[in-house]
């Protein structure tokens, strides 16, 4: 899988992120780079919410 340093570098995660937070800079993360999937706990609660991962 490759990674997009570049957007890393300008995207970090914030510390102690709210579940927006996280679901919003994971489905950043996977328009702009394939280097990890979306954790499969964080999905599943997406998922529960209706929150549409593509």
């Amino acid at each position: 899988m490759a990674i997009n340093k570049e957007w890393h570098l300008k995207n970090k995660m914030p510390k102690n992120a709210s579940f927006e937070q996280r679901v919003k800079w994971h489905l950043d993360h996977q328009k702009n780079c394939t280097c990890a999937p979306i954790p499969r706990k964080l999905l599943e609660e997406m998922k529960k919410k209706n929150i549409e991962t593509e």
